[in-house]
């Protein structure tokens, strides 16, 4: 009987946030602003917050290995927006910054053996 290695099978949260890592450096390429990553409150976070010109904008990023269970913003429901708006809200109070413009973006990652993939959905909501 053979000996076979298998490779780690990485869990949701390390693929998420090794897609926040990928997303991070595609931002800063782009000449975004990280600000914040991993804004957290009571019942949401928010994976980025950067600025790109004259927006401050909050990021969610949806990493996915496979579609089986659909595209990654599929997964953002109202639920998931609601509790992004209501973090978003406390972020700009905290920050004193309520004349500021503000956008939110969603980007996916897709990831297999071979390549990486990055779809960068703009102004999805609100």
């Amino acid at each position: 009987m053979k000996n076979i290695r298998k490779e780690p099978k990485l869990h949701n949260k390390e693929i998420g946030k090794y897609g926040e890592e990928i997303v991070s450096r595609y931002l800063e390429n782009l000449g975004y602003i990280i600000i914040c990553r991993n804004f957290i409150t009571s019942t949401a976070e928010i994976d980025i917050i950067s600025i790109d010109k004259d927006e401050y904008v909050f990021i969610e990023v949806k990493t996915r290995i496979s579609k089986k269970y659909g595209d990654g913003i599929e997964a953002i429901n109202e639920n998931k927006k609601r509790h992004i708006l209501n973090a978003t809200r406390y972020f700009i109070y905290k920050n004193h910054l309520e004349n500021k413009n503000i956008r939110f973006d969603v980007i996916e990652v897709y990831i297999n053996q071979k390549h990486k993939v990055i779809n960068h959905v703009k102004r999805v909501f609100f």
